[in-house]
């Protein structure tokens, strides 16, 4: 039954990172056919933002080393944005090379993360930043500034909110032309989400800017993201099957489950255009291929998996 909640946008667009973060951490490696086939059938679900893969380098995430193969095999899917994270210039370079005209930097709110993510400071990072962003814009190419650890940080703890803020602010003034704020290890609650949003805005960080990426590791990313619809958000980071997490952090469980989100916004009447049924049959069809069931309760729930 759909009955529309008040205060909330009428449509909502879903940055799904399934193939790019959810497999990023799979022990065995996937093929590079069925991560393409896996975008394709996410395409045909109807999600129009699938973030396809990154170029880092192979000896971080293995997983990711097929980039190069990938990305073709995908980038002709009509109608749909097909963003790549790059970690700095030599990224870059190698994801221009083959077309991508959606990049994505990936920065921590907090010190630990980012020395132990990146092997730099935050300062250390957003200059390293710097020349990927002003080269990527001069290329018009969009660029999506990721912001880990927005919440809690499993090394340093509770993170203040004035320090998220400043972080995302500078992200911004590099030229981001989107944020997602990343709850990095799931402890996020519903009025620290609107207290964050908040202090964006009065930093002059406009709500259409931002987008949320939630992780359930206690079941609070639905509540999350609903207070970020509540806010005035309207993109939302979510995972095909609830894959993924963080590999540097090892608290991070999975991301919240495309489906899941997707029954929600569907009940509140919410515009997504996703095929709630393609969708869980793609990732039912990806959880053979990896051996186990869908974490998603959605998927579960439809599909019947024990």
């Amino acid at each position: 039954m759909v009955v529309p909640g008040h205060g909330l946008p009428p449509r909502v667009r879903i940055h799904e990172v399934g193939a790019r973060d959810g497999l990023q951490n799979e022990k065995a490696t996937v093929p590079t056919e069925v991560k393409a086939e896996f975008i394709r059938r996410l395409a045909a679900a109807g999600l129009t933002t699938i973030e396809a893969t990154s170029f880092v380098h192979p000896r971080w995430v293995p997983q990711l080393a097929d980039a190069e193969a990938l990305f073709p095999q995908v980038s002709g899917v009509e109608g749909v944005d097909l963003p790549v994270l790059v970690p700095n210039e030599r990224g870059l370079d190698r994801a221009l090379e083959l077309g991508a005209r959606r990049i994505a930097v990936f920065g921590s709110a907090t010190e630990t993360f980012s020395r132990k993510n990146l092997n730099r400071s935050v300062a250390e990072s957003l200059t390293m930043f710097e020349p990927v962003i002003a080269r990527a814009k001069a290329q018009q190419v969009h660029v999506r500034g990721y912001l880990s650890m927005c919440f809690g940080d499993p090394w340093e703890g509770a993170v203040p909110v004035g320090q998220v803020v400043s972080t995302a602010r500078a992200l911004l003034d590099l030229g981001c032309d989107e944020l997602s704020l990343g709850d990095t290890i799931g402890v996020a609650t519903p009025g620290h989400v609107q207290a964050l949003l908040s202090a964006l805005n009065e930093e002059g960080v406009p709500t259409d800017t931002i987008g949320v990426h939630f992780h359930d590791t206690y079941g609070q990313a639905l509540s999350n993201t609903l207070a970020a619809l509540q806010h005035g958000v309207t993109t939302v980071d979510a995972s095909a099957g609830g894959l993924g997490g963080c590999p540097y952090a090892k608290s991070a469980t999975g991301n919240l489950a495309t489906e899941d989100l997707v029954w929600m916004l569907d009940g509140l009447g919410i515009e997504t255009g996703v095929d709630l049924a393609k969708l869980t049959a793609t990732s039912v069809w990806l959880a053979e291929r990896l051996g186990r069931p869908s974490p998603s309760r959605t998927v579960r729930a439809l599909s019947h998996q024990e």
